[in-house]
């Protein structure tokens, strides 16, 4: 692996956990995601200063360079990550159309005034 290449990874990795620290001290990212992050920074960070264990396993797979398997598991990591976004955009779009129906329902009630206790 070149040495630009593990220079690209360590800076990559140590601007994401800049990046992920940040959101998570102003609470603008779950702490799930942020353990994603973390966790992907951090490999790149140990392929970074480990080539040997790309060099290993892009023999053991036939890659014909340890780079070209980097960027595969890079690639396949954020692909990964893409769906589960995915994924939960259209949960949550499924139940704003809910919520929006139960108000427009609610709205659309006729209003009733509650009893008026006439004592006795």
């Amino acid at each position: 692996m070149s040495p630009q290449l593990r220079i690209l990874l360590v800076f990559g990795s140590a601007l994401a956990v800049y990046f992920i620290t940040n959101k998570v001290r102003k609470h603008k990212i779950l702490m799930e995601d942020a353990i994603f992050w973390i966790v992907f920074s951090g490999v790149l960070l140990l392929v970074a200063v480990f080539p040997g264990i790309a060099i290993w396993c892009a023999g053991t797979l036939g890659f014909m360079s340890p780079s070209n398997f980097v960027f595969l598991i890079i690639m396949g990591l954020l692909l990964v990550k893409t769906f589960m976004a995915t994924a939960e955009i259209s949960l949550l779009k499924n139940r704003v159309n809910e919520l929006a129906q139960e108000v427009a329902l609610q709205e659309k009630a006729p209003k009733q005034t509650p009893p008026q206790d006439k004592g006795c």
